[in-house]
């Protein structure tokens, strides 16, 4: 029996000492976990364990290929220093290790959906001398109060001098109207690598035999290979927008001989792409660090800007690889090629006086550009569904706090039209003109169910998504009476990013009536405002209110729902933080409700609800006894009559009672949260409908950290709103 102590790095980098044990002679290996015991038991029962005398057995450790995925020999490495060999003796397996049938195996709890390290089993102290058992074992020395302070100290100057260093652009006088900018100069687009060829030992089979494809050809199938373990990849549509793409690439004779794609094989290349995927997941540390350099590098290159004298952020400068189109739901276009975009395709925008960026060596520019009215930096056209992609500002720049600045005053402004709006569209229902009449009913469910307008599109263009202004009669129903109500409208379609809007509203005896109206002599797929669309509906909204559009009654009423929602459910006399919270979290999903923020539950979900419900069960036996503890006291005292040292011990527990109830909250708290969020999203609307100065002034009114409500991108992102909001702010 040999034993190797050889630190070894575990993935996060830290040095540990793991025991390796090659065990001479055994009919059986054991290897931990659960594999072990299976085998083990199976052993067992096939009488193959030889029953030997030894101390209680180590962890043994694998070597694992991660290109093959096989399992290699047990081996063991040199050490620094000869250790004393330990004498080789029959041994018995451990009574630890035997399969008990009358006893379950204890499981260690799980910590936020991953199991607890076990404790490493000490070493036998038989045969072995104390400086060669006491191993130096490297671990991160525990800081000294006084580092503790220090750094506390330095993050509170790091974060003074972040301030100090922003540009608080929100003082400054702003730019005449169109103005966006006065000097930009940037370095362009990150383009992503070349394709580089598959190796010689890596083919793709046709028929069963092996087929060298041309570049083009031999790209676009890696694409498909990459996808295997995807769902997409067994779709029809997917396959067939794929292989009529696919075949757009290929040469002459490769289109005569690939006629079938289900004779395709792309097992080679989709093992060599988890291979490559496995080696990046296993990286050394320092391989690590390598890449983590250049990626910064490329960052510190491309991901900055200059704006009028300001070093700014660019948010997207990296333009996407070429790939399969995927789309959202059932995209009529998912598995179509997404070409590569070349400096050829891309429109630069800059200052006339700044440094033009350089296109890569033996490419030039579509154009270059010295527009400042608008807010991007390049632009190109995706092949896939024609739309313009740019290159924008980070979310805390300038640029983009300014247009969030004028869009919620927008809004703000739309609360004191509102009312006159409304008025104006109840009196054009009772039109002569059917379009007034469509018009007028369109305004009334933006207003009150927070729809988008909906875009023009040819048909077949993209996915079957609706907005307001093109549903079809397919995707309403009318009930006169419906669940105890009157006048019920059923809506069911595919609304943005095709998720499904479904929903049952009471309307106005007029709007029925209307809705009957447009409704008759027409068939399913037929629009139900037939004479109205999105840029007549804008134009009419912009006469109403300058700068009214339908997405600006969207911001409002998700605003000023947040508002009235923090009003009804939080209360200055709450005590607990947990408690504000949760009432903050009901209030952001009303919003999230109205603006149909969906989402599919988390993989994870279902276990992690396991994980919190053992922790609130462990919490709640953990109070059970903290009180039978603090009965015993307040007994003992009584009995014994009460003083200094029986008053201190009271004290104790009364306070280990509370912090058991204080944490108990905490956890059920989380608890309903999670499972009231299970198929809520409520960062969309928190990051593009609400006002922020909503939230941060119910912080300053609640006592509660600006922190708990925005994270450090969010609260970047809003620094002119936490700058300038006052705790009586109103929307």
């Amino acid at each position: 029996m040999r034993e190797d102590n050889t630190p070894k790095e575990d993935k996060n980098g830290k040095h540990k000492v793991t025991k390796v044990r090659t065990l001479i002679p055994c009919d059986v290996d054991f290897t931990g976990g659960e594999n072990a015991k299976s085998t083990k038991s199976s052993a067992r029962r096939n009488g193959n364990i030889k029953k030997v005398n030894a101390p209680k057995t180590e962890k043994i450790e694998l070597s694992l290929n991660s290109r093959e995925g096989d399992y290699s020999d047990f081996t063991t490495k040199k050490n620094e220093g000869k250790r004393k060999r330990i004498k080789e003796e029959s041994f018995e397996v451990p009574s630890s290790r035997r399969l008990n049938k009358n006893k379950k195996h204890s499981v260690e709890e799980e910590k936020d959906g991953e199991p607890l390290k076990k404790k490493a089993k000490k070493l036998p102290d038989k045969g072995v001398k104390p400086e060669e058992r006491k191993r130096p074992v490297s671990k991160s020395a525990r800081k000294t109060k006084e580092e503790i302070r220090e750094a506390k100290e330095l993050k509170i100057k790091l974060k003074e001098e972040e301030e100090q260093n922003r540009w608080r652009w929100w003082e400054e006088e702003k730019y005449e109207d169109g103005v966006k900018w006065r000097f930009l100069e940037h370095k362009g687009p990150y383009f992503p690598p070349n394709y580089q060829p598959l190796p010689d030992d890596v083919h793709f089979f046709y028929q069963g035999k092996p087929v060298k494809l041309s570049l083009a050809a031999e790209e676009v199938a890696v694409f498909f290979a990459q996808m295997l373990d995807h769902e997409y990849t067994t779709k029809k549509i997917f396959r067939d927008n794929f292989f009529m793409d696919w075949h757009k690439e290929m040469t002459h004779e490769e289109r005569l001989l690939i006629q079938d794609l289900d004779k395709c094989d792309f097992g080679e290349i989709h093992s060599m792409h988890k291979a490559k995927v496995e080696e990046r997941r296993n990286l050394s540390k320092e391989g690590k660090v390598i890449l983590k350099e250049a990626n910064q590098k490329i960052v510190d290159e491309f991901g900055f800007c200059m704006l009028d004298k300001h070093r700014e952020r660019i948010g997207n400068f990296r333009i996407e690889p070429p790939g399969l189109f995927r789309g959202r739901g059932e995209h009529p276009k998912q598995g179509m090629l997404k070409k590569r975009i070349q400096p050829e395709d891309v429109t630069i925008n800059c200052s006339q006086e700044s440094c033009i960026p350089v296109p890569p060596p033996g490419h030039r520019w579509k154009e270059v550009r010295h527009d400042n009215s608008v807010t991007w930096l390049a632009c190109w056209t995706e092949n896939v569904q024609g739309n313009i992609k740019y290159v924008m500002l980070n979310a805390n720049s300038k640029l983009k706090g300014e247009k969030d600045w004028e869009k919620y005053e927008v809004a703000r402004k739309l609360k004191m039209h509102v009312d006159d709006i409304r008025k104006q569209y109840i009196a054009d229902m009772k039109s002569r003109e059917m379009f007034i009449r469509q018009r007028a009913v369109a305004v009334y469910f933006i207003d009150k169910l927070a729809l988008r307008a909906g875009n023009e599109k040819e048909e077949g263009e993209t996915a079957d998504t609706v907005g307001c202004c093109s549903l079809r009669v397919e995707h309403i129903t009318l009930h006169k009476k419906l669940d105890g109500k009157e006048f019920v409208v059923e809506f069911d379609f595919l609304g943005k990013d095709s998720i499904r809007y479904y929903n049952k509203v009471p309307v106005t005896s007029k709007v029925f009536k209307n809705l009957e109206r447009f409704m008759q002599n027409k068939e399913p797929p037929d629009e139900l405002f037939d004479r109205l669309n999105t840029s007549k509906l804008n134009k009419h909204l912009s006469s109403l209110m300058p700068g009214l559009t339908a997405k600006v009654f969207r911001t409002f009423n998700a605003s000023i729902t947040l508002q009235q929602q923090l009003k009804e459910l939080t209360s200055e006399l709450m005590e607990t933080e947990v408690e504000k919270l949760l009432s903050y979290n009901r209030a952001n999903r009303a919003v999230a409700i109205l603006c149909n923020h969906q989402r599919a539950p988390p993989k994870t979900f279902e276990q992690s609800m396991v994980n919190l419900q053992a922790k609130i069960d462990a919490k709640k036996e953990q109070l059970a006894d903290a009180k039978k503890e603090l009965k015993q006291v307040k007994k003992d005292a009584k009995a014994k009559g009460s003083s200094d040292s029986k008053s201190q011990a009271l004290l104790k527990k009364e306070a280990a009672v509370k912090r058991c109830m204080d944490g108990l909250l905490k956890l059920e708290v989380q608890a309903t949260d999670k499972e009231e969020n299970k198929k809520i999203a409520l960062g969309t609307s928190k990051l593009n409908y609400l006002d922020p100065r909503i939230s941060i002034a119910w912080c300053k009114r609640m006592g509660v950290p600006i922190e708990k409500i925005f994270n450090k991108s969010q609260r970047d992102k809003f620094a002119w709103a936490i700058d300038m909001t006052e705790i009586d702010f109103e929307f």
